[in-house]
């Protein structure tokens, strides 16, 4: 198990090991910025979650997925706010992310 001190050293930790892809949530599954790369929840795993909580800043808590396609051919990161910065997204995708944490 990878473990790291900042959300930085993380994303660029899993970038290294070759998740290079940056995805986004959007409400029913993720996407890549180029929109390309879209995965429902049934189409990727989780491999690796890092969680970071700020020590007096709220607003410094993130959360780090290393996250890579069923059939291993698309590997990327997905960082996301949690508490009351969190993203919307679909209960189906709560449901798989929140088997992570």
């Amino acid at each position: 198990m990878y473990n790291y001190d900042t959300v930085v050293e993380a994303i660029n930790g899993l970038k290294a090991r070759g998740y290079i892809i940056d995805f986004n949530l959007a409400n029913d599954r993720i996407i890549c910025t180029n929109k390309v790369n879209c995965l429902r929840p049934e189409d990727f795993e989780i491999t690796e979650v890092h969680r970071f909580e700020g020590d007096t800043n709220p607003s410094d808590e993130d959360v780090v997925y290393a996250i890579e396609s069923a059939d291993k051919k698309v590997k990327g990161v997905l960082t996301s706010a949690f508490g009351t910065y969190a993203d919307s997204v679909s209960t189906e995708l709560i449901h798989k992310f929140s088997r992570k944490i």
